[in-house]
């Protein structure tokens, strides 16, 4: 019999999976926090995988066995049972099929982050301030739905309501891979407040989802560090002078922001004993690597901010809100809905789910799976 492709490359699976489960129960394991979460996380998309092909494997059992019974069996009740039994499991089967190819494909890592969302007013004006208030508190409403807590960590109001520019942060599960959806340009189509004739309307507004940074944990090869002595000079009494208690630290260290081997050099004589400024000096060091990560981070921040967030020009559009026909239309997909006011409302998880499948597809695609 010819091996099934699909259960071919579920192979091995088990093994890992039966490996994972021993490693999470290990204290030295679970000491190791970064190795633990990252251990427990290997150990549920193991499970769901394993889950699936069990249900797989059990539908391509029952179409065999139903397969059987028509080949065999005269009875016509049974043969009737069996071509119930075989229309339901090949109906079944490409749904699984689907669902085991999806997690076979490897996860983005960043999706389980928390998201550092950003709205800016684009082209429009008071208008297009406006409008990005009212995007923020769709999103407000969308993460009571998804029990997400939402923080605003910077504002600036428009001069007529609204907000130029708001940034906040939402936390919960699989935030960022949800909200990552939302990047892109927002156009709106309504009669503004300040419109007196009742004439429509074109304003924008700009959406910015990023995964949150996480804390950097510096790394630093301590055998690599040359050390020297030397007396401190200057006042501080005898002790100070006289006593090698002054430390000098020489570390070669990569510069992520221009990418050349740089000397760090660290000087410490804040105290009398030695062991107390290698220390300072060791803490010195970390302090001067961790913000020159951070730089960098910041900097590859900015670098995507701008491929996220475009211009804000009305031409870059991800999706329209038409007001006066109430229809709110995803121009990434086709997708339009003519309820507008329950999607400003925050119900905007079906266009969500519907961008997921086309992303999956061409995962798919991609994955040649």
């Amino acid at each position: 019999m010819e091996m099934n492709p699909l259960l071919s490359r579920l192979e091995g699976f088990d093994s890992r999976f039966e490996e994972v489960a021993t490693l999470i129960t290990d204290p030295d394991v679970i000491a190791d926090q970064k190795r633990y979460v990252r251990l427990t996380k290997e150990y549920r998309d193991l499970e769901k995988i394993l889950q699936a092909e069990r249900r797989y494997r059990a539908l391509l059992s029952s179409i065999d066995e139903a397969k059987v019974i028509l080949g065999e069996e005269t009875d016509e009740e049974l043969r009737s049972m069996a071509r119930e039994e075989l229309d339901k499991a090949t109906a079944m089967l490409p749904e699984v099929e689907t669902e085991i190819k999806l997690l076979l494909v490897p996860a983005d890592p960043e999706d389980a982050k928390n998201a550092v969302v950003e709205i800016r007013g684009g082209t429009g004006g008071d208008e297009a301030a406006l409008f990005a208030g009212d995007l923020f508190r769709m999103y407000q409403k969308f993460a009571e739905k998804k029990g997400w807590t939402l923080a605003v960590t910077n504002t600036s109001e428009g001069a007529s309501g609204g907000f130029k520019e708001i940034c906040f942060t939402l936390t919960g599960t699989d935030v960022y891979g949800v909200m990552k959806y939302e990047s892109g340009v927002h156009r709106v189509q309504r009669v503004p407040a300040t419109e007196t004739q009742g004439r429509v309307h074109t304003s924008a507004a700009t959406v910015a989802v990023l995964p949150e940074a996480e804390e950097f944990d510096v790394e630093i090869n301590e055998g690599a560090i040359k050390w020297d002595t030397f007396r401190s000079g200057g006042a501080g009494g005898q002790n100070v002078n006289k006593v090698e208690s002054g430390v000098r630290l020489r570390y070669m260290w990569k510069n992520p922001l221009t990418g050349e081997e740089d000397e760090i050099l660290i000087e410490c004589t804040e105290t009398r004993d030695q062991p107390k400024n290698k220390e300072r000096a060791l803490s010195r060091l970390r302090t001067y690597i961790y913000s020159r990560e951070r730089e960098k981070y910041l900097a590859d921040i900015a670098q995507r901010r701008k491929t996220l967030v475009s211009t804000g020009d009305r031409s870059a559009k991800i999706r329209t809100y038409n007001f006066p026909q109430g229809r709110m239309t995803d121009h990434r997909i086709n997708y339009t809905v003519y309820n507008l006011a329950a999607f400003m409302d925050g119900e905007i998880q079906e266009c969500i789910d519907r961008l997921m499948i086309a992303e999956n597809a061409e995962k798919l695609k991609e994955a040649a799976l």
